[in-house]
C-alpha cells in the first residue's frame, strides 16, 4: 500500500482523503443523482465500494430496511471473491474471522449396516492449487459490513440511505441529463408512507429475487422448479458426529441427504436437510415445515449419530429453482441502438439453489463488472456503449452457473443406490472445483476484451479470464510479492510489461516500448485526463527476467517510475525481477521475447501483445477511452 503522496499522514491509510462528492455529501437523499443503487445486498454494496473510488460521481444507495443486515442467509465466500476483497483492502481481515474450508468429507450408507452412515472419502477443497486464496465461510452480514466500510473509506464517503423502498420508475425518451425518474417510499421513520422522487442518470436494481426494478423494466425470470424441498438451519448443537467441523455431503440409504457447512466462530454450523419431493401444489405447505421436523429429519439421515440442537440462529425451507432473465438491462432490442440506463444484478436476474455457494459470489462479481464501467462512462473518459458489455458478459456467466447448479443440486438429491459409480459425487466435486471457486468465467472478444492472436506469448494468462497472480521480486526493496495482490479496486487498468531477455543496461524492446508509452500521443498514458489522486488511468509494471539484484533501478526507463503527488515523488515500486526458484516467466508460460499483458479494472485479462505491438495496443485502447 502506498500513501504519504500528499505529505506525512499518521491515521489509517485505508481511509482515502475525501474529495469531490465526499467533501460536502448531502445528509438527506438528494433529488438528482448520477447513480441510484436500489438494495444493499452483495451486488449493491460491491457497486457502492467501487463507485466510492470515483468522487466526481454522485452515487447513492437506498435500502428498505432501517439499518444494516443482521442475519445474512448466504455464507460461502469463494476464492475469487477473496481475491476481489484483496483489491478492496480487507481480504486479510475477513479471512481472520472466517471459517476456512480445506477439505470435504463424503458420508454414505455403511455397506455392512445400510441404516448407518460411514465416511467414504475425504477430498482436498482445492486439490489442483488453482488459487492462493482460501475458500471461506462467513456471515453475509459481515461481508456487507466490510464492503460498507470500503465504500465509506473511499474518497466519495459513500454510505447507505436506509428506510427507502422502491416503488416504480420511468425512463424518459428525451435526451435529458437525468432520464430515469424513480419513486421511493419512506419505509421507516417519521416520514413512513410518504413518497420521495429521485431523478438519476443510471439506476441499478440490486433488490433481490422479487426485484421491483426488474418488473419496472419488463424483465421476467424464466426457468424451472425442481419440486424438491430443503430445510436449512444455522444451529448450535451437541453431537457425536465426528466431522461436525468439516464440510460434508451426507447421503443416507433411505432418509435423504445433508450438506453440512461449518460456520465461523468455532461452534455454529449450517445444515441443508433434504425434505424430499414436493407435489406440484404442495409448495406452500412444505414451506411451513417446522424446525422440529427439520431437526428430526437430520437425525434420521445421520444415524447412528445424534444431533441435540441447543439453539437455532436461523432457519428456512425452500424449493430448488433455476431462473434467468433474458437481459440484465432495460434495452429490449439490442439492434435498436438505444443504450441502457437501468440495470439489474444478482438475484434480480438469476436465481438458483444455495448449495453450490454461488449466489452471493456471482452477485458481487456482477457489481464489480458494472461498477468500474459506470465510473469510466460518468467521468467522461469512455463511451456510454461500454455499459452494453455488462449484460452481454454477465448473462453468459449466470447461464453457466445455473447449468452447473442444476447438475450439482440434482446429484445432492439422489440416493446413493441411484448412482452408477459410487464415487460419482466426490469425483464431480473434485473435477469441477474451478467453477465453484469462481475461476471459470471467460469473457468473449468485445470492446474491452481482445482476440487471441498473440495468446501464445503468455499462455498462463488466458485472454478473457481473470489475471492469475504469480510472484515476482520488487527491485527497490527485495520483497517477493504476488503481482495480482498489488492491484487495487481503483478503476485503473493494468499493463504488465514482461521484458525480453536483454539486461536493463542494454537497449531492448522494453526501452522502445517505454519511450512510446512516455511520449506518444497514442500511448495509454496519454489518452485520457488524469483522475484526481492517480498518476494515470493505467498502472504500469515491468518484470525483468533477471533476479532483482541484477536490475539497476537507475537504468530502468522512467515510464515504469512515474511521478506521483504534488511533490512529484518517484514511484519505485513498479519494477520487478524474478524469483530463482519460482520464475514467473516459467510459471505463466511467458515467452522469453517478452509480452504485454493488459488487465481490466475488474482483474480480467483484456489482451496479450508483443512488446513491439504499439499500434495494436493503441488500436485496442483508443475506442475504450474515446467518450
Amino acid at each position: 500500500m502506498q500513501f504519504h503522496h500528499y505529505g506525512y499522514i499518521s491515521c489509517d491509510p485505508r481511509i482515502k482523503t475525501a474529495t469531490g462528492t465526499g467533501l460536502n455529501r448531502p445528509q438527506t437523499l438528494p433529488e438528482e443523482v448520477d447513480v441510484l443503487i436500489v438494495g444493499t445486498g452483495p451486488a449493491g454494496m460491491m457497486l457502492a465500494a467501487q463507485l466510492a473510488q470515483f468522487p466526481s460521481i454522485a452515487t447513492r444507495i437506498v435500502e428498505r430496511r432501517a439499518g444494516r443486515l443482521e442475519i445474512g442467509h448466504a455464507d460461502g465466500i469463494q476464492a475469487r471473491s477473496v481475491e476481489t476483497f484483496q483489491a478492496f483492502g480487507f481480504a486479510d481481515q475477513i479471512t481472520a474471522e472466517a471459517y476456512r474450508i480445506t477439505e470435504m468429507a463424503f458420508w454414505k450408507p455403511d455397506s455392512q449396516m445400510p441404516k448407518n452412515i460411514k465416511r467414504a472419502a475425504r477430498t482436498a477443497d482445492d486439490p489442483q492449487g488453482i488459487s492462493e486464496f482460501p475458500h471461506l465461510i462467513v456471515n453475509q452480514a459481515r461481508v456487507l459490513d466490510y464492503l460498507a466500510e470500503a465504500a465509506h473509506n473511499g474518497p466519495a464517503r459513500l454510505k447507505p440511505d436506509y428506510g427507502f423502498a422502491f416503488e416504480s420508475l420511468t425512463i424518459s425518451d428525451a435526451n435529458e441529463a437525468y432520464p430515469v425518474t424513480v419513486t421511493l417510499r419512506h419505509s421507516t421513520g417519521e416520514n413512513e408512507g410518504q413518497d420521495k422522487v429521485v431523478r438519476a442518470r443510471y439506476v441499478i436494481g440490486c433488490d433481490g429475487a422479487r426485484s421491483g426494478v426488474r418488473t419496472a423494466i419488463g424483465c421476467k425470470l424464466a426457468g424451472d422448479q425442481a419440486n424438491h424441498a430443503w430445510g436449512v438451519m444455522d444451529v448450535l448443537a451437541v453431537t457425536d458426529f465426528p466431522d461436525i467441523r468439516t464440510k460434508c455431503a451426507i447421503q443416507s440409504h433411505e432418509g435423504g441427504s445433508i450438506l453440512l457447512i461449518p460456520r465461523e466462530g468455532g461452534h455454529l454450523f449450517r445444515m441443508y436437510v433434504d425434505l424430499g419431493e414436493v407435489p406440484e401444489d404442495g409448495g406452500n405447505k412444505v414451506r411451513e415445515t417446522p424446525i422440529e421436523t427439520i431437526i428430526a429429519k437430520a437425525n434420521e439421515i445421520m444415524h447412528p449419530y445424534t444431533l441435540d440442537v441447543r439453539h437455532v440462529a436461523w432457519h428456512s425451507v425452500y424449493e430448488v429453482g433455476h431462473r434467468l432473465t433474458d437481459r440484465f438491462d432495460d434495452v429490449e432490442d439490442a439492434s435498436s441502438g438505444r443504450l441502457p440506463r437501468v440495470f439489474i444484478t444478482g438475484d434480480a436476474c438469476h436465481t438458483h439453489s444455495a448449495k453450490a455457494g454461488q449466489g452471493m459470489n456471482v452477485s458481487m462479481q456482477d457489481g464489480f463488472n458494472l461498477g468500474w464501467k459506470l465510473g469510466h462512462v460518468l467521468t467522461g473518459i469512455s463511451p456510454a456503449s461500454l455499459l452494453s458489455t455488462y449484460s452481454a458478459e454477465r448473462q453468459v456467466v449466470a447461464k453457466n452457473l445455473i447449468d452447473f447448479d442444476k447438475e450439482w443440486s440434482s446429484m445432492m438429491a439422489k440416493r446413493p443406490e441411484d448412482f452408477e459409480d459410487p464415487s460419482a459425487l466426490e469425483d464431480f466435486y473434485t473435477r469441477t472445483i474451478e467453477f465453484p471457486a469462481g475461476f471459470m468465467t471467460e469473457y468473449q472478444p468485445s470492446l474491452i476484451t481482445g482476440g487471441n492472436r498473440h495468446q501464445a506469448l503468455a499462455t498462463g494468462f488466458p485472454i478473457g479470464k481473470r489475471f492469475k497472480s504469480a510472484k515476482a521480486v520488487r527491485v527497490c526493496d527485495g520483497n517477493p510479492l504476488h503481482l495480482g495482490h498489488l492491484a487495487e479496486a481503483d478503476g485503473r487498468w493494468r499493463l504488465y510489461v514482461f521484458a525480453d531477455s536483454a539486461t536493463v543496461e542494454t537497449s531492448s524492446a522494453v526501452d522502445k516500448l517505454a519511450d512510446w508509452l512516455k511520449t506518444s500521443d497514442s500511448s495509454p498514458l496519454q489518452v485520457a485526463p488524469q483522475p484526481e489522486g492517480l498518476s494515470s488511468w493505467f498502472d504500469v509494471k515491468v518484470i525483468y527476467q533477471q533476479p532483482h539484484e541484477a536490475v539497476d533501478i537507475n537504468c530502468v526507463p522512467n515510464a515504469f517510475k512515474p511521478e506521483v503527488g504534488p511533490y512529484s515523488l518517484i514511484n519505485l515500486e513498479n519494477v520487478f525481477g524474478t524469483l530463482s526458484d519460482d520464475d514467473i516467466f516459467e510459471a505463466r508460460g511467458i515467452a522469453r521475447d517478452g509480452a504485454v499483458v493488459v488487465v481490466r479494472p475488474d482483474q480480467y485479462v483484456a489482451h496479450v501483445l508483443p512488446l513491439s505491438a504499439t499500434d495494436e495496443l493503441a488500436d485496442f485502447i483508443k475506442p475504450i477511452f474515446q467518450a
